[in-house]
């Protein structure tokens, strides 16, 4: 399938896209990731197409999938509204974030920021920082844990 074709398909069947993605998903900025992925998707994976006739049922299944793989995202978070406020207590000393991030090697903070902050998965940023995915799993492992040591020291110093 060459661009112009595949360009021209996407064009003809942009209404049935999204349409597909307002019976899968609720907020509109999902649909439109939805379908900017799926499209980037279907791009890289265009030449692996061997019927260009099944074209229209392979672009909406890699859709519907896109909309599976954000409805998941959806159900791992955990809305503001429902954490409960803590005790009231002793007021707690306040341990600034991004003080302590800095204060982390960049091997242990890049990768750090990139999965918790970005929101990248491992092989993701394996590929980004061109390592192995075990690599970002202990650089992880060790960040969390450097990390929690050193906002625990600011706690007790403060």
């Amino acid at each position: 399938m060459t661009g112009d074709t595949f360009e021209a398909s996407v064009t003809d069947m942009m209404q049935t896209l999204y349409r597909v993605t307002c019976s899968q998903l609720s907020m509109e900025a999902d649909r439109e990731d939805a379908v900017q992925e799926a499209l980037r998707r279907a791009w890289e994976k265009k030449d692996s197409l061997i019927n260009d006739s099944f074209f229209r049922t392979w672009i909406v299944r890699i859709l519907l999938n896109v909309c599976h793989d954000i409805q998941r995202e959806k159900q791992r978070m955990i809305p503001a509204a429902s954490v409960p406020e803590p005790p009231p207590g002793p007021e707690a000393p306040s341990v600034d974030l991004k003080e302590c991030l800095l204060r982390l090697e960049e091997r242990e903070r890049i990768p750090i920021l990139l999965y918790y902050l970005e929101g990248y998965d491992i092989r993701e940023i394996a590929s980004i920082l061109r390592i192995p995915q075990g690599t970002v799993k202990s650089r992880l492992n060790r960040g969390r844990r450097q990390l929690q040591s050193i906002c625990r020291e600011d706690v007790f110093e403060s």
